[in-house]
């Protein structure tokens, strides 16, 4: 799969991995906040934005072939690569794949380590969907990913996510949740090598502190912060927040 991509700026590569139903404008504070120091390339994955739609069914692995495409495509090779949310699940899977290719790893606002009853809820979510329909749910969604207090203050953002999300086609939005809720990282997030960053908000229901604990665990030498009084969407509701530890750990890879 041929991803729709942006590259902007100068030095060593940084891909920027969006989640479910997003696009690569996610980044776009981020990438603002880096291009003087780094080439930061965000993509849309496949069947969101500007990428093809895939042909039936795909999994986690096909995920990452459609990265290691587009970096073999730019002829890039190496690379630091972050990821939200699922975003954070490729990113991890791909330096097990190809540890060669990984200066450092940045998982933001992922999951792993889940519990019978972190399991069950993502995905009775993803059940609710799929018997309700993808737009009844979509308030629930958001509640989740932004803070009260930004959603009343900036609606207008929480319409424009909505709007992503439902100009998703609805099978990819369902089989990219059934990815999500389904991947479990422990068995093989140890064998990841690279220096890596966790990041995630205090208040992030299904990817809490709790969870990024344990992969910090997992990662020795890792690094984890922890944004008090933010949800899910860190890069949307606070760049400004997340961007100085993002750009201390990157410059101190020796970028």
């Amino acid at each position: 799969m041929r991803s729709a991509y942006s590259v902007a700026g100068d030095g060593p590569a940084l891909f920027l991995i969006h989640g479910i139903g997003a696009r690569r404008a996610t980044f776009d504070g981020m990438v603002a906040g880096l291009k003087d120091r780094f080439t930061c390339i965000s993509y849309d994955l496949r069947g969101h934005g500007l990428s093809p739609l895939p042909e039936g069914r795909f999994g986690l692995d096909d995920l990452v072939d459609d990265l290691e495409e587009l970096r073999d495509r730019l002829g890039i090779a190496q690379a630091h690569f972050a990821g939200h949310s699922l975003g954070g699940m490729i990113g991890p899977r791909y330096a097990v794949r190809f540890p060669d290719r990984v200066l450092s790893l940045g998982l933001w606002s992922t999951a792993a380590f889940r519990t019978q009853a972190d399991e069950a809820a993502v995905k009775g979510v993803v059940a609710k969907m799929r018997a309700e329909g993808i737009g009844p749910v979509l308030d629930t969604l958001t509640a989740r990913w932004f803070t009260d207090a930004f959603c009343a203050a900036r609606p207008e953002v929480i319409d424009w996510r909505k709007k992503q999300v439902m100009d998703t086609p609805a099978e990819v939005f369902l089989n990219v949740f059934d990815i999500y809720a389904e991947t479990e990282m422990a068995p093989w997030l140890p064998e990841v090598q690279a220096p890596a960053q966790i990041i995630t908000g205090e208040l992030d229901g299904a990817c809490n502190p709790r969870l990024n604990r344990l992969i910090h665990a997992a990662l020795p030498g890792a690094e984890l912060v922890i944004l008090d009084g933010l949800k899910h969407a860190i890069f949307i509701e606070a760049t400004e927040r997340v961007l100085p530890d993002v750009r201390r750990f990157l410059v101190a890879q020796g970028a």
